[in-house]
């Protein structure tokens, strides 16, 4: 019968050195998968919290006229996708001249804007969506309705690849 063990302390045989090895790459081979799921777990759970900031941020960029900084939270991207109404637009800068048009142009103003009734889940440890009320106070108008927001995990952070947005058909006077 071979031996298994070293002859002497302190000095391994090769077929010690093979089973040590061995040893080490069955734990990996069990261990990891499960590594994974934890760390994916760790994300999907920190993650309302960071597209949270996100959206907070959003919203202190537009209270401060800041549309370039609004449109940061979204992937600059031609696969952007923004559905409001009946119209479909594709792109960030297709997107980012929409809100321009509506809210920059010339006599047009931003307004305050606030998200309320937020609900944010993490799907995977790469996509989550949002959804919750928008509303915008311009003078005495109050423009308002719902959003649904699909965000990727990037490199750079969470981004809103798909935004659905509905409107109030008439904006109500105060409130």
């Amino acid at each position: 019968m071979p031996r298994l063990y070293p002859a002497r302390r302190g000095s391994f045989t090769l077929a010690r050195k093979v089973q040590i090895l061995l040893g080490l790459i069955l734990v990996m081979g069990v261990a990891l998968p499960f590594v994974r799921q934890i760390e994916q777990r760790a994300i999907r759970m920190a993650a309302p919290q960071e597209i949270q900031q996100i959206l907070e941020a959003q919203v202190e960029a537009w209270n401060r006229g800041d549309l370039e900084g609004f449109m940061s939270a979204y992937w600059k991207s031609d696969s952007l996708r923004f559905h409001s109404g009946n119209e479909i637009t594709l792109g960030w800068q297709p997107t980012y001249e929409r809100y321009q048009k509506r809210y920059k142009a010339e006599g047009k103003q931003m307004g305050n804007l606030t998200f309320s009734e937020l609900h944010i889940e993490a799907e995977t440890h790469q996509m989550a969506w949002a959804r919750g009320r928008w509303k915008v106070v311009i003078g005495d108008k109050t423009f308002q309705g719902l959003f649904t927001l699909i965000l990727r995990k990037f490199e750079e952070g969470w981004l809103i690849v798909y935004d659905h947005t509905s409107a109030e058909q008439n904006p109500s006077n105060g409130s």
